[in-house]
């Protein structure tokens, strides 16, 4: 299968106006679309689009409707133009863990045949709020690491003002994964560093079960996590900034990969 699992260490390093780092450990699914009801058939634990104790819907990305994913991907790319003659889909995310999940940063790899013409980075904020950053190119010469840049335009953190620029330097291989996302503020300075690293696990159910086992409620510490760390920030004198409410999840086309 096309389809991996990564044992992950994803870490949040702020910079200005103090240093404060966290981290956290957890399994990430690089699944292929194509294969996702092969894989709830070959591990009975995971199911597709219903209640298992690991789980992939449909609704968590994308719309976060009743749309399928490849819809909304397919959607995005006819609309900029971006052709493809065999279209396949990657997306790099958490499961739900007995039904729960909640994926700060979801990844979609889109392939013309071999090719990579396209990446999705879907950002969600604690109130359940979603912005998608889109890169896409009609030719792409395959890299073994990309990068791109764009302007801030979501919410995430009630520490950081809207106004910023963040790079992405993106390496995904059978093997290993590497994701680093750095936000500029109007100076130019770096203050703040999201990263997520990982190698290769066996895509199987014994794999699911250790990650049951040594690492049980993954998806329910990671906001708590994120909310405990806020706390620490504030009472280290983090300036607070509001946020205005989004009423729809948007999406904005940033250029090439």
């Amino acid at each position: 299968m096309n389809s991996l699992f990564y044992l992950t260490k994803i870490i949040h390093n702020r910079l200005k106006p103090f240093n404060h780092k966290f981290q956290y450990a957890s399994l990430t699914m690089c699944l292929d679309y194509d294969e996702i009801k092969k894989i709830s058939k070959k591990i009975k634990i995971f199911s597709y689009n219903k209640f298992n104790i690991f789980s992939f819907y449909d609704e968590d990305h994308g719309y976060r409707d009743k749309r399928t994913l490849e819809e909304f991907v397919k959607n995005f790319l006819t609309k900029h133009e971006i052709h493809h003659k065999n279209l396949k889909i990657k997306i790099l995310c958490f499961p739900r863990i007995l039904g729960y999940v909640f994926n700060p940063l979801s990844v979609i790899y889109c392939y013309n045949d071999a090719n990579l013409i396209s990446i999705f980075y879907e950002v969600k904020n604690t109130s359940n709020e979603q912005h998608t950053y889109f890169f896409a190119s009609k030719e792409v010469k395959n890299k073994k690491e990309y990068k791109h840049q764009c302007n801030k335009s979501f919410y995430v953190s009630p520490f950081i003002e809207m106004k910023g620029v963040y790079k992405f330097t993106n390496s995904i291989s059978d093997e290993k994964l590497s994701i680093i996302i750095d936000l500029f503020n109007e100076k130019n300075e770096k203050i703040f560093t999201a990263s997520q690293f990982g190698n290769k696990v066996p895509l199987s159910s014994i794999t699911l079960i250790k990650q049951l086992i040594f690492n049980p409620l993954v998806t329910f510490k990671i906001i708590f996590a994120i909310l405990y760390e806020a706390l620490i920030i504030f009472i280290k004198g983090g300036k607070y900034y509001s946020r205005e409410k989004k009423i729809i999840d948007s999406i904005t086309y940033e250029g090439k990969l």
